[in-house]
């Protein structure tokens, strides 16, 4: 049993990594500011803002993984930055991994190739590009972090989100930095399902300072 926390553990992703890691019977904290409609049992609930450094005292100290799925909108707008810089100094040199769910702007759409932020960014867009940005942000600041330091990322398929209404398949088929699509041209997964992936990292870690992406 492994003790994680997760940020933002109401959201579309959150809530999945939630679910899931309490499913295998691990120890489960959920961060986020208001308080879940449909709480998960056996969950720890802790309603607060990421930004107040007591709360995250005392959500990462002496967990195993700590996990950020937090959505980069609203009031969290060009915050979450600093929210992975302050645990990257927390975390590095201990024993806690420090996870990211982000987006997959930042996988190459071939081998060596160019990202796909760089082949799409003229068509994103304006309001939608900082929360892109962000996900490019914390994946360089990850990769820059000290030696210390393990940690992982997880970038979702090109459609990726609760307002698609993708169904749950219990399986998923593992990526490294290339973005994936199916034999179809899709590029997708249900949340429950990149939610397998992440918790089969965590219980059995393969990915250390490093990233990796998940589709159906």
């Amino acid at each position: 049993m492994a003790r994680i926390t997760v940020l933002g553990g109401t959201g579309y992703a959150g809530a999945a990594l939630v679910a899931e890691a309490q499913r295998r019977g691990h120890e489960v904290t959920a961060v986020s500011r208001t308080a879940p409609d449909a709480p998960v049992q056996d969950v720890e609930y802790v309603t607060g803002s990421v930004l107040d450094a007591d709360v995250l005292d005392a959500v990462t100290a002496g967990r195993d993984v700590v996990v950020v799925a937090l959505s980069p909108r609203g009031d969290m707008a060009g915050r979450v930055e600093g929210v992975v810089e302050d645990l990257i100094g927390r975390l590095a040199g201990t024993p806690t991994r420090l996870g990211y769910v982000g987006g997959a702007s930042s996988l190459h759409v071939t081998e060596g190739g160019p990202r796909l932020w760089d082949v799409t960014e003229d068509q994103i867009p304006a309001e939608t590009k900082p929360e892109i940005q962000t996900g490019l942000a914390a994946l360089e600041l990850l990769r820059s972090s000290p030696a210390g330091l393990d940690w992982f990322y997880v970038s979702p398929p090109a459609d990726f989100g609760a307002w698609l209404g993708t169904p749950d398949k219990g399986t998923y088929v593992l990526g490294g930095d290339v973005l994936l699509r199916a034999d179809d041209g899709t590029s997708t997964i249900s949340a429950a399902d990149l939610a397998l992936a992440v918790l089969d990292e965590v219980d059995t870690p393969e990915h250390h300072r490093s990233r990796f992406t998940a589709i159906h």
